[in-house]
């Protein structure tokens, strides 16, 4: 349908860590080698603020914003329109026609989209998590999200369950939310080669099981019962040995536990992990644990089971949907349950071979499946006709009076100081950057790989 000029926004990305840095980094490099223009915008990391390259050719400009540090991570103060000037400046330098956020609780990418839709761009919004309707903080992000949405095109999320959810929240109707779950890096995320053609019996009779955790020590992830199911498991299974790999503020309750039941030998705390290391972490394990209390999809799981490992979860969000039974075990969250879950997974794991987990998860998840899908999403919204002005300020009366109220007043003004934009600093005085040859730089590394 055409090649599409896109920015991915969110205040999360490399060299930070986590399912959205996963998902915006895959997703770019898989546009890109569709023929598409695809640039980064996100926030400041320490010393690193301005233009990057990174793999591939990919853009990333690194806003020099504050960040504060949330429980759901460090993003920038809400600015409304104090960083309306230099998105303009992006979106206009790079030529880009659709503004694709990530992640409800980016500031960023709310007012990304919010600027975007004003500025008569194509807007698309992916949710990556769950959140609920009754404490605090979930209220005032559905409330950001009622005002973010309404100049949103479309909306993607990674599971059914996440869509149900993201439509109860924002009050918009189904239609407008497509379902496009993760995927992982399946070439990078492989089995031990020694482990070819065999179960992991052979290692098992040999050095014991290996039970691997890789998740921020916080209490959404289920930090907290991982102090009461470590030392079970220890005391049931003499045999079996813990790898945890991770940080967060509820890592001195796992370092109090190992030392109370005296599990030094048998329980290892890695600490913080780069992307690459994730991989060499779980190759040393048969179980992948993950006991998170809310999960709108997980990509660790896929990335654990693409290593060959048995994964036992907690039955919250998306988390069900993820694999089939035969290479899932599920729990409530609590402990007595998880535990139940393990011994199962310690029963079964030797018996399965690791190569055929990788091959199944190939065959379910690809990045290059998720990038089509999402390109489809680009080319419908990009052929819709756009609301005029009106349309969308009467759009905001759905939300409240007094809120909608509010809302429209911003969007009004939004809009005004747009014309005070382009009386300033007019669209024609901006240096239009030049693209990157990704598709000849693509074509190439092909050539490349063949020869070699």
């Amino acid at each position: 349908m055409g090649v599409h000029r896109v920015a991915l926004v969110s205040d999360f990305f490399y060299p930070g860590f986590g399912g959205v840095e996963i998902h915006m980094y895959n997703i770019a490099q898989c546009l890109m080698r569709r023929g598409h223009k695809v640039i980064i915008i996100t926030r400041a990391y320490g010393d690193r603020n301005g233009v990057r390259y990174v793999t591939g050719g990919l853009k990333v400009y690194y806003l020099p914003f504050v960040g504060v540090r949330l429980p759901p991570g460090t993003v920038t103060l809400p600015t409304i329109f104090g960083c309306f000037p230099i998105l303009r400046s992006i979106f206009i330098r790079e030529g880009i026609t659709i503004v694709h956020g990530h992640q409800t609780t980016s500031n960023l990418c709310h007012e990304a989209m919010f600027h975007g839709g004003v500025m008569g761009l194509k807007c698309i919004f992916t949710d990556h998590s769950l959140f609920g309707f009754a404490d605090g903080a979930s209220i005032h992000i559905n409330k950001v999200l009622l005002w973010s949405l309404r100049c949103v095109d479309q909306v993607i999320c990674v599971s059914n369950t996440s869509r149900e959810n993201t439509v109860l929240r924002a009050q918009i109707p189904p239609s407008r939310v497509s379902v496009i779950p993760n995927a992982t890096d399946t070439l990078a995320f492989t089995p031990p080669d020694d482990m070819k053609y065999r179960s992991w019996s052979a290692r098992t009779d040999r050095e014991g099981i290996t039970i691997v955790a890789i998740t921020r020590l916080v209490y959404r992830k289920g930090s907290d019962l991982f102090v009461d199911v470590i030392p079970e498991i220890c005391k049931r299974h003499p045999n079996v040995r813990w790898v945890i790999g991770g940080d967060g503020p509820r890592k001195t309750q796992l370092d109090q536990m190992v030392e109370k039941h005296g599990l030094f030998d048998r329980v290892k705390m890695l600490g913080a992990l780069k992307h690459s290391e994730v991989k060499g972490v779980l190759n040393q394990g048969q179980i992948f644990l993950n006991c998170s209390l809310t999960e709108a999809f997980c990509i660790a799981l896929i990335e654990a089971s693409s290593c060959g490992l048995l994964g036992v979860s907690t039955r919250v969000g998306g988390v069900p949907e993820v694999l089939p039974s035969s290479m899932l075990v599920l729990a409530e969250p609590e402990p007595t349950s998880i535990i139940v879950a393990l011994e199962e997974a310690i029963a079964k794991a030797p018996y399965m071979s690791p190569w055929e987990i990788h091959d199944n998860v190939r065959r379910f998840y690809s990045w290059d499946w998720v990038a089509e899908r999402t390109e489809r999403v680009y080319d419908r919204v990009l052929h819709s006709e756009p609301p005029a002005l009106c349309e969308k300020l009467v759009e905001f009366t759905s939300v409240g009076r007094v809120y909608g109220c509010i809302c429209m007043m911003l969007y009004a003004l939004d809009w005004l100081f747009l014309q005070f934009l382009e009386w300033w600093m007019p669209a024609s005085s901006v240096d239009v950057a030049p693209d990157f040859p990704v598709a000849a730089f693509h074509r190439h590394r092909d050539k490349l790989d063949k020869d070699l």
